[in-house]
Protein backbone atom coordinates (compact mmCIF):
# COMPACT_ATOMS: atom_id res chain seq x y z
CA UNK A 1 0.00 0.00 0.00
CA UNK A 2 1.81 3.12 -0.89
CA UNK A 3 1.82 6.17 1.64
CA UNK A 4 -0.65 7.99 0.11
CA UNK A 5 -3.53 5.54 0.47
CA UNK A 6 -2.25 4.94 4.10
CA UNK A 7 -2.56 8.69 4.15
CA UNK A 8 -6.40 8.56 2.88
CA UNK A 9 -7.06 5.59 5.04
CA UNK A 10 -5.85 7.50 8.16
CA UNK A 11 -7.65 10.69 6.73
CA UNK A 12 -11.09 8.90 6.39
CA UNK A 13 -11.13 7.24 10.05
CA UNK A 14 -10.16 10.77 11.48
CA UNK A 15 -12.84 12.25 9.93
CA UNK A 16 -15.33 9.41 10.95
CA UNK A 17 -13.96 9.74 14.56
CA UNK A 18 -15.00 13.11 14.19
CA UNK A 19 -18.33 12.54 12.66
CA UNK A 20 -19.22 10.10 15.14
CA UNK A 21 -17.99 12.39 18.30
CA UNK A 22 -20.26 15.35 16.78
CA UNK A 23 -23.44 12.88 16.64
CA UNK A 24 -22.78 11.43 20.05
CA UNK A 25 -21.91 14.46 21.69
CA UNK A 26 -25.33 16.10 20.12
CA UNK A 27 -27.59 13.06 20.66
CA UNK A 28 -26.27 14.00 24.85
CA UNK A 29 -27.30 17.26 24.68
CA UNK A 30 -30.72 16.57 23.10
CA UNK A 31 -31.93 13.38 25.07
CA UNK A 32 -31.24 15.38 28.09
CA UNK A 33 -32.69 17.92 27.24
CA UNK A 34 -35.56 15.87 26.61
CA UNK A 35 -34.82 14.54 30.36
CA UNK A 36 -35.21 17.77 32.11
CA UNK A 37 -38.45 18.47 29.81
CA UNK A 38 -39.85 15.44 31.19
CA UNK A 39 -39.05 16.11 34.79
CA UNK A 40 -40.33 19.87 34.53
CA UNK A 41 -43.74 18.30 33.79
CA UNK A 42 -46.29 18.18 37.00
CA UNK A 43 -46.76 14.36 38.34
CA UNK A 44 -49.83 13.14 40.65
CA UNK A 45 -49.83 12.99 43.96
CA UNK A 46 -47.53 9.39 44.85
CA UNK A 47 -46.34 7.73 47.71
CA UNK A 48 -42.96 9.66 47.94
CA UNK A 49 -43.16 13.05 49.60
CA UNK A 50 -43.65 16.23 48.00
CA UNK A 51 -39.87 17.12 49.02
CA UNK A 52 -38.05 14.11 48.65
CA UNK A 53 -39.54 13.96 45.04
CA UNK A 54 -38.52 17.77 44.58
CA UNK A 55 -35.19 16.71 45.90
CA UNK A 56 -34.41 13.90 43.47
CA UNK A 57 -36.10 15.63 40.36
CA UNK A 58 -33.47 18.86 41.47
CA UNK A 59 -30.74 15.68 41.39
CA UNK A 60 -32.03 14.29 38.48
CA UNK A 61 -32.03 17.45 36.51
CA UNK A 62 -28.32 18.65 37.56
CA UNK A 63 -26.98 15.51 36.32
CA UNK A 64 -28.77 15.85 32.65
CA UNK A 65 -27.72 19.32 33.42
CA UNK A 66 -23.89 18.80 33.83
CA UNK A 67 -24.36 15.94 30.97
CA UNK A 68 -25.02 18.36 28.37
CA UNK A 69 -22.02 20.66 29.70
CA UNK A 70 -20.01 17.69 28.87
CA UNK A 71 -21.22 17.52 26.17
CA UNK A 72 -21.09 20.70 25.49
CA UNK A 73 -17.45 21.06 25.91
CA UNK A 74 -16.88 18.51 24.14
CA UNK A 75 -17.84 19.23 20.46
CA UNK A 76 -16.31 22.88 21.79
CA UNK A 77 -12.72 20.20 21.88
CA UNK A 78 -13.92 18.88 18.55
CA UNK A 79 -14.22 21.90 16.64
CA UNK A 80 -10.34 22.80 18.05
CA UNK A 81 -9.67 19.25 17.30
CA UNK A 82 -10.87 19.86 13.38
CA UNK A 83 -9.23 23.48 13.00
CA UNK A 84 -6.36 22.37 14.12
CA UNK A 85 -6.13 19.43 11.86
CA UNK A 86 -7.03 21.66 9.13
CA UNK A 87 -4.11 23.73 10.29
CA UNK A 88 -1.88 21.55 10.41
CA UNK A 89 -2.74 19.35 7.12
CA UNK A 90 -3.44 21.80 4.63
CA UNK A 91 -0.74 22.41 2.93
CA UNK A 92 -1.78 23.43 -0.76
CA UNK A 93 -3.31 26.33 1.46
CA UNK A 94 -0.19 26.64 3.18
CA UNK A 95 2.07 26.94 0.58
CA UNK A 96 -0.26 28.95 -1.47
CA UNK A 97 -0.06 31.67 1.50
CA UNK A 98 3.31 31.23 1.30
CA UNK A 99 3.83 31.67 -2.63
CA UNK A 100 1.36 34.80 -2.10
CA UNK A 101 3.66 36.24 0.89
CA UNK A 102 6.55 35.84 -1.40
CA UNK A 103 5.73 37.41 -4.42
CA UNK A 104 4.49 40.21 -2.37
CA UNK A 105 7.35 40.28 -0.53
CA UNK A 106 9.32 40.15 -3.56
CA UNK A 107 7.75 43.15 -4.98
CA UNK A 108 7.85 45.40 -2.06
CA UNK A 109 11.50 44.45 -2.24
CA UNK A 110 11.56 45.38 -5.89
CA UNK A 111 9.73 48.98 -5.10
CA UNK A 112 12.20 49.70 -2.72
CA UNK A 113 15.01 49.19 -4.81
CA UNK A 114 13.68 51.09 -7.45
CA UNK A 115 12.85 54.26 -4.75
CA UNK A 116 16.30 53.48 -3.31
CA UNK A 117 17.98 53.99 -6.87
CA UNK A 118 15.52 57.07 -7.94
CA UNK A 119 16.79 58.72 -4.18
CA UNK A 120 20.03 58.11 -5.24
CA UNK A 121 20.11 59.08 -8.25
CA UNK A 122 18.38 62.56 -7.24
CA UNK A 123 20.88 62.93 -4.66
CA UNK A 124 23.72 62.72 -6.91
CA UNK A 125 22.27 65.18 -9.09
CA UNK A 126 21.67 67.70 -6.17
CA UNK A 127 25.46 67.16 -4.76
CA UNK A 128 26.61 68.07 -8.46
CA UNK A 129 24.37 71.29 -8.55
CA UNK A 130 25.72 71.87 -4.91
CA UNK A 131 29.74 71.58 -6.39
CA UNK A 132 29.10 72.95 -9.43
CA UNK A 133 27.65 76.46 -7.20
CA UNK A 134 30.63 76.30 -4.64
CA UNK A 135 33.47 75.82 -7.04
CA UNK A 136 32.17 78.45 -9.11
CA UNK A 137 31.27 80.76 -6.41
CA UNK A 138 33.27 83.51 -4.96
CA UNK A 139 33.83 81.80 -1.60
CA UNK A 140 35.54 79.01 -2.56
CA UNK A 141 38.73 81.00 -3.12
CA UNK A 142 38.44 83.27 0.45
CA UNK A 143 39.52 80.89 2.72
Amino acid sequence: MSLTAKQMQGREALLKSYNKRLKDDVKSILDNFMEIVKLAQVDDETQVSRLTQIEEINFQMNVRASNMVRAAESLMKLVADVKQYLILNDFPSVNEAITQNSELFRTKSIEADKKLLALRDDMAADLFELEEDYYSSIYKDNK
